[in-house]
Parts: C-alpha cells; structure tokens; sequence
C-alpha cells in the first residue's frame, strides 16, 4: 500500500501517534478533530493504511506589517497595518519514521496547498511558522524560510514559492 497525504479522518489510527513532543501528540489526539470541525484550521495526514507517519495544521492568519523584511513591505500597500498568511500552525512525524524525509515531503505539501489556494481562493503573501526549537528552525532554513525579527516566528514568501513551480 502507498503513502497518502488526505484530510485526517476518523478511520486514522491517531492513538499510536508519537512524534516524541508532547504537545504535538496531544493535539492530534484530543484536539485536532475539534478544531477542524470549529474551522479553526484544517490536518493533513501522512498515513499509510489506517497507521498515521506524519501530520500538520493549515490555518488562515495576519502577520504585523512592521515584521516583514523591508524588500516585501515596500511592496505592500502602506494602509495594511497586518498582512495575510497561511499558518502552517503544526508539523510531525512519528518517531519511528524520522530521518527518512518525511518532514520535508509533508512541509512540501504544506506549502504547495498554501500556494494553490493563494492563487485561487483567499489572499496570502507568504507561509509563516512558529518554530519549537533551534533544530526546527534549521529545517525550515532548509526550505527557504527567513526569520521574521523579535517575533520568533519564519516566513517564505509566496513570491519566493511562485518561483519553485513555475
């Protein structure tokens, strides 16, 4: 059977979920189904058969304008004191999965569903992350995502993504 990246769904094994940070476990446990259905962000899946290898969260959101590096505020309309973004909220990988470029695969998804609806259904200039911890931000360096200052949040720009597919 193939590894697929869908909507969570009940028939998914999220019980055995473990990608060894507490928080994230616990959130696809006992929470992610709720949030979904209060459309507070939609999960997507790595599974393969009902067993779940990775997950992460899509959620709309506003970054201050005044934390975007001057070479994308300067092209932003000055009356925009917030700026739209996508959220990438939450991404994991099972422990018994890890270093085998899971991460990488579901943050591509991530970003090209971003990039799908930006360009056809709802504004967004860049994806924005809230990184854990040092490694997490090595990682998304690794993908193109800038550190926005005195925020602790990364962003990439869409313009930047719009680049890698077309």
């Amino acid at each position: 059977m193939s590894v697929k990246i869908e909507l969570l769904n009940p028939s998914l094994n999220k019980k055995d979920f473990s990608c060894g940070a507490a928080m994230l476990d616990n959130y696809l446990h006992t929470q992610a189904s709720q949030d979904v259905k209060r459309k507070l962000c939609v999960v997507f899946a790595m599974f393969e058969d009902t067993t779940i290898k990775g997950y992460y969260t899509l959620s709309n959101a506003s970054i201050p304008a005044d934390l975007m590096p001057e070479a994308i505020k300067k092209k932003m309309p000055g009356s925009y004191k917030a700026l739209p973004v996508t959220l990438l909220g939450r991404l994991a990988i099972d422990v018994k999965f890890k270093g085998q470029g899971l991460g990488g695969i579901l943050l591509i998804d991530a970003i090209k569903r971003s990039f799908s609806v930006a360009g056809e259904s709802l504004g967004s200039i860049g994806v924005v992350v809230d990184p854990l911890d040092e490694g997490a931000v090595a990682f998304y360096k690794k993908f193109g995502f800038i550190l926005l200052p005195d925020s602790g949040k990364m962003f990439l720009p869409m313009a930047d993504v719009a680049l890698l597919w077309l």
